[in-house]
């Protein structure tokens, strides 16, 4: 695991193979299944025309991509970056198999991007590009086949004009083919907040874990979007003092704990966190290899690396994003006993509250916002027991017991199943 350059050490799609590799060969996994399992079933890539405001035609290039759907139809985020490839897409879309499959979930993996600068966009361009982008990808969606959600830099609003597009073409309403809904078209009470609380419970968890108490916990999260400022809103609720924020444009930091519902409030008027009068400016950097209990990397990949990881000071890192930590890193944190919850287990309140949405959508019945943080609580608490007991039972560390667990789950579906010729 240690042959790798720095460039192949930050390409997540070598990232997660590695790891796959690994805890596939700690399993014994038949070189049949691990075959199966190493590539994804179906990769769609689409070259599509939308009108510009200005008059002009822009052609775009969208993914999706679908790597398991042998415990059901695929899930997955679609994201709008400048910097989409076909490897982070395949990447994403193996993470979210292994995701729905450590917290059980009857879901395989799936992602989509589509290349473009949001912040250049006006919203009309968004939605033509949002309903071409659908139009292309139509007959790989759908809710037994294929169900998108949200990711970077997509939100409720995208999410509404994909399930009206593809309800268009199918002349019918269908709730179900999309989740991260608004809630008055078929959307989930909890749903916006769940990865962040899915956080904050495996947070009381690694907690216990290490027979310490919130009050004297001392948290650093990295972002501050939608995952980061829920979690650190809920851990701040639960008593947790949230010393230090990381943002992209700044940091901040105070000893005592930061009011979070203040902060949540400043950054909505400001569109930033930087020069928050309550908290001392820091380097988002620095922030990163800071003293602290728990640290939450909730931004984007990449983030703990081997240029860093000797410097981590945190006891205890739950992962909001996902593959923050590179391979290298997560020996560097192994041999420094700190204590990883991955992001395959970590984060996975988010795609816990899409399975909750899907059902609600088909069902056609709509559950409390209390059932579905109850049940979401319930779920979390449940996978963090099986990952830390069979790391335990295996010797190996949090992320390849949750790898383990994945893989098994998927394989023993597969062989079930049977290879269909």
């Amino acid at each position: 695991m240690h042959m790798l350059t720095l460039e192949q050490e930050i390409n997540p799609w070598e990232a997660q193979a590695a790891r796959f590799d690994f805890a596939a060969q700690k399993l014994n996994l038949d070189e049949g299944l691990w075959k199966v399992l190493r590539y994804p079933a179906r990769e769609i890539i689409v070259h599509f025309p939308v009108m510009l405001d200005t008059g002009k035609i822009e052609v775009f290039t969208g993914y999706r991509v679908q790597h398991s759907v042998a415990r059901g139809p695929a899930k997955g985020g679609i994201r709008y970056a400048p910097d989409v490839s076909l490897d982070e897409v395949r990447a994403l879309a193996s993470w979210m198999t292994w995701k729905c499959a450590v917290v059980n979930i009857p879901f395989g993996g799936a992602k989509g991007g589509v290349i473009c600068d949001p912040k250049q966009m006006s919203m009309g361009e968004l939605e033509r590009m949002t309903r071409r982008y659908t139009a292309e990808i139509i007959e790989f969606i759908g809710p037994e086949k294929d169900v998108p959600a949200p990711d970077m830099n997509t939100n409720e609003q995208t999410m509404a004009w994909i399930m009206d597009t593809y309800s268009m073409h199918m002349r019918q309403t269908c709730n179900a083919v999309v989740t991260g809904k608004p809630i008055n078209l078929g959307g989930s009470r909890g749903r916006r907040e769940a990865t962040g609380r899915g956080i904050s419970v495996v947070c009381d968890h690694a907690l216990k874990h290490h027979a310490m108490r919130p009050e004297d916990c001392r948290v650093i999260v990295q972002g501050f979007g939608n995952v980061g400022s829920n979690a650190a809103r809920l851990l701040a609720a639960k008593g947790y003092k949230v010393i230090g924020l990381a943002e992209y444009d700044g940091g901040l930091f105070n000893p005592n704990g930061l009011d979070i519902p203040a902060l949540v409030e400043y950054r909505a008027s400001n569109g930033t966190v930087v020069g928050f009068p309550e908290a001392e400016a820091a380097d988002p950097r620095e922030l990163l290899v800071s003293a602290c209990d728990i640290l939450i990397p909730a931004a984007t990949e990449n983030v703990i690396t081997s240029r860093n990881a000797e410097r981590i000071q945190a006891k205890i890192i739950v992962e909001g994003a996902n593959g923050p930590t590179t391979t290298i890193a997560d020996e560097i944190l192994a041999d420094k006993n700190v204590f990883v919850v991955p992001d395959i287990l970590s984060n996975a309140g988010g795609v816990t509250a899409s399975y909750f949405e899907w059902v609600q959508d088909r069902m056609g019945y709509f559950w409390t916002e209390k059932e579905v943080n109850g049940r979401l609580d319930q779920i979390m608490r449940d996978s963090f027991t099986d990952v830390v007991s069979y790391a335990e039972k295996h010797k190996v560390n949090n992320r390849i017991a949750a790898y383990m667990l994945a893989i098994d789950r998927v394989a023993y579906t597969i062989q079930q199943r049977g290879i269909y010729a």
